[in-house]
């Protein structure tokens, strides 16, 4: 381990984040709002931090994996510390705590908010606050490695170890291609939805910054009641269509889009992950209707866009769902857990894992009745290797464990089991509202601190995908070091 080197890597993201820094200062510059210096001296320290190391420390050709999770790790933690600086230093409903619960609500792209008056922040700070969420829907490693493509052998260790290991696995090219397939899809989803928000009405500011939040699955609105604030069929259609296409692996579209293969037509996952929220957003609206709503078209209206936000991890908001019928609202907590495709800006267990569960299960069942059998598991045509299905269901079975552990140490704190539950399944997925006072029209302002420092953890664990950071955390000595490897690879 050569900590200096890391230092140098962990600069460079901090220049990144302070040119966003400045970004958003030249944003509440042309909106002539008071956050400007907030936002200026923020950007000053991110680069001075950055510059620093750039300077003293020589670039290197290759770096161990251990220094690319160390890199990483590092990388989220100091540029939501460095995220909070404007919050704190511009005050109101911002202690530090909340200042760096939103920070890190905003990088890992989860959306939940401490903020009861969102509408109260000026607009250089509600910009800050959404370019958090498109910075960290692709990953601020990934900004990096695009703006500094001659990284050679350091890149690809980054690469590996910023990515999920499912994600990498579906996009079947090479770390300079990967990194050019993800830039067009993000840039280009990007600029398509604030085009047709635009037409359907909304500022410029507003549909930049909503366009910030979906396509990066984050769920930051600029308005206290979220896009039930624009009551209008047209926004809400064009979100949900772009946050369906959010969901899926960006490889997938982008091959689609050039031509050269339909796999979005062909693909399993594709297929379920459509499917779930179909047959979601239909029982939700059955079970609404009547009681919610009082036409079908309403309970259609209001169900397919919460299914949606929730199954993609977005967690925009068009109406309470905190107060639907009880079927309702564990419909909505199995896609806050559920969410969408590897390879997307979504959090969550992600749909590939839960339709490898399902073809192992099947398996094992097969295999009862006839264990000499040699039965692989098949998506697509293509034979999966064992190793893969038992850590995706090794990963279901740890990230359902850290659900229960985190619930019930806020459980413990004082807070109320729907809140504690909810909530916890909410940030572990990045996903945003829970039930109850933390539902898609409440915040998380009246969790204890202690539970607020609980839950930015469950954010940066489920941001990571729960191994890099266990790795990052647990003592060395426990774990071989065959298995860091292991799990990358």
């Amino acid at each position: 381990m050569r900590p200096r080197i890391v230092i140098r890597y962990v600069g460079m993201v901090l220049i990144i984040n302070a040119i966003a820094l400045l970004i958003a200062a030249a944003v509440s510059l042309y909106y002539g709002d008071s956050s400007f210096s907030t936002l200026l001296y923020s950007s000053l320290i991110s680069a001075s931090f950055g510059f620093f190391p750039l300077i003293f420390v020589p670039a290197v050709s290759h770096l161990t994996n251990d220094e690319g999770i160390l890199i990483v790790i590092s990388s989220w933690i100091l540029i939501s510390l460095i995220g909070a600086l404007p919050f704190v230093l511009w005050g109101g409903e911002f202690t530090f705590t909340n200042a760096w619960f939103e920070s890190v609500s905003g990088f890992t792209t989860t959306g939940s908010s401490i903020l009861n008056n969102i509408e109260a922040l000026p607009m250089g700070l509600l910009f800050w606050r959404s370019l958090t969420h498109w910075l960290g829907g692709l990953g601020i490693i990934i900004f990096v490695l695009s703006l500094l493509p001659s990284m050679g052998m350091s890149g690809l260790v980054l690469i590996r170890n910023e990515m999920s290991p499912l994600a990498r696995n579906n996009f079947r090219a090479n770390a300079k291609n990967t990194l050019r397939i993800l830039l067009i899809v993000y840039v280009g989803l990007t600029v398509l939805e604030t085009v047709a928000l635009k037409i359907c009405g909304m500022s410029v500011f507003d549909a930049v910054t909503h366009s910030f939040a979906t396509i990066a699955t984050g769920g930051f609105s600029t308005k206290n009641l979220s896009i039930a604030h624009f009551n209008s069929v047209a926004v809400e259609s064009v979100i949900m269509v772009f946050m369906i296409f959010s969901g899926i692996h960006f490889g997938i579209l982008f091959m689609t889009l050039i031509g050269s293969k339909l796999i979005l037509f062909k693909s399993t996952v594709v297929h379920y992950y459509v499917a779930a929220l179909l047959i979601g957003t239909f029982i939700s609206a059955y079970d609404i209707y009547g009681h919610y709503s009082s036409s079908w078209w309403e309970a259609l209206r209001f169900a397919s866009f919460q299914v949606i936000s929730l199954g993609t991890s977005t967690g925009f908001a068009n109406a309470d769902s905190s107060v639907w019928p009880a079927l309702s609202k564990v419909i909505l907590m199995f896609f806050a857990l559920q969410c969408a495709c590897a390879g997307s800006t979504s959090g969550g267990i992600k749909v590939d894992r839960f339709v490898l569960l399902w073809k192992d299960i099947i398996r094992q069942l097969r295999l009862l009745r006839h264990p000499n059998a040699i039965i692989p598991v098949r998506l697509d045509g293509e034979k999966i290797e064992d190793s893969v299905v038992s850590q995706s269901v090794l990963y279901i079975v740890v990230y359902l464990t850290v659900i229960f552990a985190a619930s019930t140490v806020l459980i413990a704190l004082g807070v109320e089991v729907v809140p504690s539950i909810s909530g916890t399944i909410a940030t572990m997925g990045n996903v945003g509202p829970g039930l109850s006072y933390v539902g898609s029209t409440g915040n998380f302002s009246q969790i204890p601190d202690a539970g607020k420092w609980i839950l930015t953890g469950t954010m940066l664990l489920g941001r990571l995908e729960i191994y890099g950071l266990l790795i990052f955390l647990l003592p060395k000595s426990w774990i071989p070091r065959n298995t860091t490897n292991a799990i990358y690879k």
